[in-house]
C-alpha cells in the first residue's frame, strides 16, 4: 500500500512544485519554470480540451483530491478489522470516573526535607 501511495504522491508533488514556481516565476535560471512556459503549457492544454485555461488548476486540484479520498478509502478498506478493533477499544476503555479519579489523584510523596 505504501508504495502505491508513493507512487500516487510523487507526481502530485512534481506537478504542484513546478505549478508554484512557474506560478511565481521563480525559475533558478530554467525556462521550463519560467511564467511565459507556464502560460504556453495552460493555453496549450485549455486548446486541446476546449476550456478556459484558467479553470485548468482548480480542476486539477479537485482530481487530486478525490483520488486522494479514493485511495484513503481503498486503505480504510483494507485495514477495515484493525480500524473496527481500535474503535471497539477506545469505546470499551475505563470509563469517565476511572479517568477523572486517575487526573485528580495525589502524585508521589515527595521525602520531607
Amino acid at each position: 500500500m505504501r508504495y502505491i501511495f508513493a507512487f500516487w504522491a510523487a507526481p502530485m508533488a512534481i506537478f504542484w512544485g513546478w505549478f508554484y514556481l512557474s506560478a511565481n516565476d521563480i525559475n533558478f535560471g530554467y525556462t521550463m519554470l519560467s511564467r511565459q512556459m507556464h502560460d504556453f503549457f495552460f493555453q496549450l492544454y485549455g486548446q486541446m480540451l476546449g476550456i478556459d485555461p484558467v479553470t485548468i488548476p482548480d480542476m486539477v486540484a479537485k482530481a487530486c483530491v478525490f483520488d486522494g479520498f479514493l485511495l484513503i478509502a481503498l486503505w480504510a478498506f483494507r485495514r477495515r478489522r484493525e480500524i473496527t478493533g481500535w474503535v471497539s477499544r477506545r469505546w470499551a476503555g475505563p470509563g469517565p470516573f476511572d479517568r477523572m479519579r486517575g487526573a485528580i489523584e495525589a502524585g508521589p510523596k515527595l521525602p520531607a526535607e
